[in-house]
């Protein structure tokens, strides 16, 4: 009987991972599936998963025709420079409240936490104006500032968490040493702190890579969009190329999958082990 229900319990299991595969996964195989196909194929009444004929014209296109690798460039530019300023800010900030004797320094992470709960709609249009006025519109720095901080109050919150499950006793035994302030968050709690640092810069980089709306309000010329704005761009007044639109898509999308299988077990850890305190 035992032996029963745990198979019954392995199988349900298995089939519940399968079930969150495909649904993950789904949406994926059939844009990249989309990407692979001509246009004729597209329009079937009958849609297809296996392309038939086989044909890499939209990458072509996404490419050569539409620009896509300034859009990239762009993307790269502005997500990595958001992601190493949200590191270093947020990791001071998140050392100061966690290890430094700071007043109130819980409802200071409540006031940061705050800022993300503005809805961005809400604030476009007085950031595009204080953007104009500062000669920023159309450069990626106005679009640097503004992601981090967006990614910041997370980043901060997230090393806080993780920096707080680290002993005290380490604290001590360094100032018996001789390390100072800055050499404490450098050389021990930084280097402890990997898995957090993985977690959030990941989480940073995709919110920036991913980000559309003020990418839309702040920048009007290829020079300066980012990829979800370019990829937007693909399309005019009368015809939609849902085959260009697949291929990009599956090209800036494949360094995301990449990153989280690549560092997935430090996000689990960074991520579960802010939550327990020893």
């Amino acid at each position: 009987m035992m032996a029963t229900r745990s198979i019954l319990q392995n199988a349900v299991i298995f089939l519940g991972a399968v079930f969150i595969l495909l649904w993950s996964a789904g949406p994926f195989l059939w844009q990249f599936s989309t990407s692979l196909q001509l246009d004729k194929a597209l329009t079937d009444p009958v849609p297809s998963l296996i392309p038939s004929p086989f044909t890499l014209e939209h990458y072509y296109n996404a490419f050569v025709e539409k620009g896509l690798h300034h859009y990239i460039l762009n993307s790269l530019i502005v997500s990595l420079s958001t992601t190493a300023l949200c590191l270093i800010v947020g990791a001071l900030a998140a050392f100061a409240l966690s290890r430094l004797d700071i007043r109130g320094r819980f409802g200071i992470l409540m006031v940061i936490l705050s800022v993300s709960m503005f809805p961005q709609i809400a604030l476009v249009g007085p950031l595009y104006l204080l953007a104009s006025e500062l000669g920023l519109l159309d450069t990626h720095t106005v679009l640097i500032i503004t992601y981090l901080a967006l990614g910041l109050p997370l980043v901060t919150w997230i090393l806080f968490g993780y920096f707080e499950t680290l002993p005290r006793e380490i604290d001590e035994a360094a100032r018996m040493d001789g390390v100072g302030v800055i050499g404490l968050l450098w050389h021990i709690i930084l280097p402890m702190s990997l898995p957090s640092l993985v977690t959030t810069g990941l989480l940073a980089f995709i919110t920036a890579w991913n980000e559309f709306l003020f990418a839309l309000a702040f920048t009007s010329n290829q020079e300066s969009q980012t990829i979800p704005v370019g990829i937007a761009n693909f399309t005019n007044q009368y015809y939609v190329p849902w085959g260009d639109i697949a291929a990009a898509s599956a090209v800036v999308t494949v360094p995301l999958i990449i990153l989280v299988l690549v560092f997935q077990r430090h996000i689990i850890e960074g991520l579960t082990q802010g939550g327990i305190k020893e």
